[in-house]
């Protein structure tokens, strides 16, 4: 073997001892999942990609994301419990980001990156890898912390261990993964500034309307999007025909409208197709899509013997395969909401 194909071999090697890694609580969280992984894809990462998911996923919802991953591994849910500290962020799901920790039993890896299910790539982030542990862009909310949407870690079962006892111990300041991490990480803030990335590996969609100025001068050079909050791009309507996001673009509470129809344009092209081929979303022959329809029917009027529930609960039920087929959800409401909608 000459230099250069020994040289290649070494670097080919080096590559696949390395990985992009997400997580997916649910079937709502796989379509993020699905978009990230699709847009490293389409800048042609050298890293190959791993999805961890909990028995929250749906069987065919894992058959996607195998289609897009190289590993699919299930993991167990792991939950801070710890309602009061919850409570005060009043974002009680995120107790469940503390299973975000079993990335460190990842060990087959020597490096990986982590990214949560709602960020999105806008370019090739493979030199990241450079970095080391703990590698992280700072949180727009607290910039002495980090944010745990993206950051740079070796496996350890060593480390892993040290951080489920950490969290029985100390807890985290603010019951989720961030507050656990950035006290584990404590060092983050003062003592090597190489570990500090720049914030467009982890911009957060929201906070450019806090510096409009700052956005207009640098973010055209963000390489990642974050979608922050708890409203994430596939929980609002996208209309196919206009090939735009439905509502008030002008409300600064939403985030950026150009990073949201990027990330429906990866949905469109890259994930829907595939959803589709598994059977999971089927076309209507009048060219609406079933996001379309399934956003008709959680407006599909609820009868006043049945409690409240809002259209945002009803469609997340949907998504989940938990529809009231016998009450509400029954064919002949869909219908008539339907044959309304198609008119």
């Amino acid at each position: 073997m000459n230099w250069a194909a020994k040289e290649f071999s070494e670097v080919a090697w080096f590559c696949l001892d390395q990985s992009f890694v997400t997580l997916a609580t649910n079937d709502s969280y796989v379509k993020g999942a699905l978009v990230l992984g699709s847009s490293l894809q389409q800048y042609r990462t050298t890293r190959k990609l791993t999805a961890l998911i909990t028995p929250q996923v749906s069987d065919l919802m894992r058959r996607v994301l195998e289609k897009v991953f190289d590993e699919v591994i299930l993991v167990n849910v792991l939950d801070s419990g710890d309602s009061a500290h919850l409570a005060l962020m009043k974002r009680p799901e995120l107790g469940i980001t503390l299973t975000k920790l079993h990335c460190w039993e990842l060990t087959q890896f020597s490096k990986c990156v982590f990214m949560d299910a709602d960020t999105m790539v806008l370019s090739n982030i493979d030199e990241l890898f450079e970095r080391e542990e703990l590698s992280a862009a700072p949180d727009p909310g607290w910039p002495d912390c980090f944010n745990s949407g993206v950051f740079v870690y070796r496996p350890s079962i060593e480390t892993y261990s040290q951080l489920l006892q950490f969290a029985t111990e100390k807890g985290s300041f603010d019951g989720a993964d961030q507050g656990l991490l950035n006290t584990f990480f404590s060092s983050w803030a003062t003592t090597d500034m190489s570990k500090h990335l720049p914030f467009i590996y982890n911009l957060s969609s929201t906070s450019v309307y806090s510096y409009l100025p700052a956005f207009k001068a640098f973010g055209a050079n963000t390489k990642v999007v974050h979608f922050l909050g708890s409203t994430k791009p596939w929980n609002y309507t996208y209309d196919s025909r206009t090939k735009s996001i439905k509502g008030n673009m002008d409300d600064p509470k939403i985030v950026h409208p150009e990073f949201l129809n990027m990330w429906w344009d990866t949905y469109i092209a890259d994930v829907l197709p595939l959803l589709e081929q598994h059977g999971i979303v089927k076309e209507i022959t009048t060219g609406v899509n079933m996001a379309e329809v399934t956003e008709a029917v959680s407006h599909v009027s609820v009868s006043p013997l049945l409690p409240t529930e809002s259209s945002e609960e009803r469609k997340e039920r949907w998504e989940q395969g938990q529809a009231d087929y016998m009450g509400v959800d029954s064919f002949d409401n869909i219908k008539k909401k339907l044959d309304t909608y198609l008119q």
